[in-house]
């Protein structure tokens, strides 16, 4: 199985930005940490960073046919990309929705999920753990 993670706006700068929201951890040991999770479950993952909207559709299109499924969080975006949503959607394969923070407990504006709208399931909340969680969901149902 190989699966396609996304990260989107601003996610680049964790373990400098907010750490009191986001945590110490950097994108490079977040990822380090999924693939290192990902290869004891013999599962293949291709990360990717991405502040612009339109690289993360073009990554979603130019990857539909090598992966098996599709982590993603869409930061910032989650809130107002319905052309990411229409990415997600037209992916046509597993979409899992993962936030470090609970959107849901936090401004109002962030309540809405266009992402969450097409997802299969959603984990939020609990920091990496969101991630890993979403992880062990696909490895569990799809391998």
């Amino acid at each position: 199985m190989n699966i396609l993670v996304l990260h989107g706006p601003n996610l680049g700068s964790l373990g400098r930005r907010e750490i009191e929201i986001y945590g110490e951890m950097t994108l490079p040991e977040l990822n380090d940490m999924l693939n290192k999770t990902a290869l004891e479950k013999g599962v293949m993952l291709k990360t990717f960073q991405s502040n612009y909207e339109g690289e993360l559709i073009d990554l979603i299109e130019k990857n539909v046919d090598s992966s098996d499924a599709l982590i993603i969080n869409a930061g910032g975006l989650t809130h107002t990309s319905i052309a990411l949503m229409d990415a997600a959607k037209a992916y046509g394969k597993p979409v899992i929705e993962v936030h470090l923070t609970d959107p849901m407990e936090r401004e109002e504006f962030r309540h809405v999920s266009y992402i969450g709208m097409v997802a299969e399931k959603s984990f939020s909340g609990k920091g990496v753990g969101s991630y890993l969680e979403a992880l062990e969901y696909v490895i569990g149902k799809y391998v």
